[in-house]
Order: C-alpha cells, then sequence, then structure tokens
C-alpha cells in the first residue's frame, strides 16, 4: 500500500509521532490507522523506559487552588532541561499531576515511600493491599481526567513525547481548617 503524506500527517498529529517513525509504523500495517497509533505508543513507552535512569534537575513548582480557595496542592514535578520545562506539554502534566493532588489527597509519591506499618494498617482498614496502595501513592492514582490510566503511566507517555525524563520531585497539600495529624490545635 502507498503511504500518503496526508496519512503521516495525520499519524503525526495524533501521536506526536517524527515524521520517519509514522512512516514506518504505517508501513508496517499497512495504512492501519489505529494499529499505527498503538505501534508509535509502544515505541515510545520503550524510550521512555531508557531514560528514567535520566537526571531531571530542571522542571517547575506548580500550584494549583481548587474550591474557591479552600483546597490548595503544589507539586513540583523535574524534567532534564529548562527548555522542556517551559512547553505548553510539560506545563500541562504539571497542572494536571497539582489537580490530582488537590482532588485525591495523596500521601506519598509512590508506593517504595509508603511505610510497611502505614501500608498495613491502611490495607486492613480498607481491605486489599491494591487499594491501599492506589489511595495512598500519587503515581498509582486513576488519573482523573482518564481512568484508563494512572499518574505514573501519564508521565510515561510525557516522557516519550517530550524525550526526556519526568520526575514527580515532591508535593504538598493544604486544606483550609485541616490541621496537621501531630498538632494538638491548642494554643501554647
Amino acid at each position: 500500500m502507498q503511504i500518503s503524506a496526508s496519512m503521516v500527517k495525520e499519524l503525526r498529529e495524533k501521536t506526536g509521532a517524527g515524521i520517519m517513525d509514522a512512516k514506518r509504523a504505517l508501513e508496517e500495517v499497512e495504512g492501519n490507522m489505529e494499529k499505527a497509533a498503538q505501534i508509535i505508543a509502544q515505541q515510545g513507552l520503550a524510550r521512555a523506559e531508557k531514560k528514567t535512569d535520566r537526571v531531571a534537575a530542571q522542571g517547575l513548582v506548580e500550584p494549583y487552588i481548587h474550591g474557591g480557595g479552600r483546597i490548595g496542592a503544589m507539586v513540583e514535578l523535574n524534567c532534564e532541561t529548562d527548555f522542556v520545562a517551559r512547553t505548553p506539554d510539560f506545563q500541562s502534566l504539571a497542572h494536571d499531576v497539582a489537580m490530582q493532588i488537590a482532588a485525591l489527597n495523596p500521601q506519598y509519591v509512590s508506593e517504595d515511600e509508603i511505610p510497611e506499618s502505614v501500608l498495613e494498617e491502611k490495607a486492613e482498614e480498607l481491605g486489599s493491599k491494591d487499594v491501599a496502595v492506589k489511595q495512598l501513592a500519587l503515581l498509582s492514582q486513576e488519573f482523573i481526567k482518564d481512568s484508563s490510566k494512572n499518574i505514573e503511566e501519564v508521565i510515561k507517555d510525557h516522557i516519550a513525547k517530550l524525550g526526556e525524563n519526568i520526575v514527580v520531585r515532591r508535593f504538598s497539600r493544604f486544606e483550609l481548617g485541616e490541621t496537621a495529624p501531630d498538632a494538638s490545635g491548642e494554643d501554647e
């Protein structure tokens, strides 16, 4: 099958792939746009996995305020270069992650950070370790804009698209009237 320039353009717009990657994918599946998009996605995830060891020391701190100022979240999202940090795709990702934090109140960035005692207690309360991890760890939570993916998968999609490692370094969430777990609430 002859692959037209318009087919390559359509696949590029859909996936963000390079010209030659789009053309090769379309040739491989004889012009089937959906299968070609799947191939591009698989290649991107493979590339993303290779980038996870690279240092991500640039990025931005993104605030998100919700509910008329009642809930606020702030996330430090890092990438490898300042150039990528200034792109609309990276800034949109940072905004979405901050919004996720405000909405679902995770306590830790990843499952590895959850103390075993906290995980056991939460698993007993919720009836499942998997459910506890999804509630406590940001990267394991279902993305509020697309429940078919978790936050880690959304970040990997952006790593593949932007070509740099991306890391959630830390975050904080504030809710009006909320007190710290160890605060007595009394004035001294």
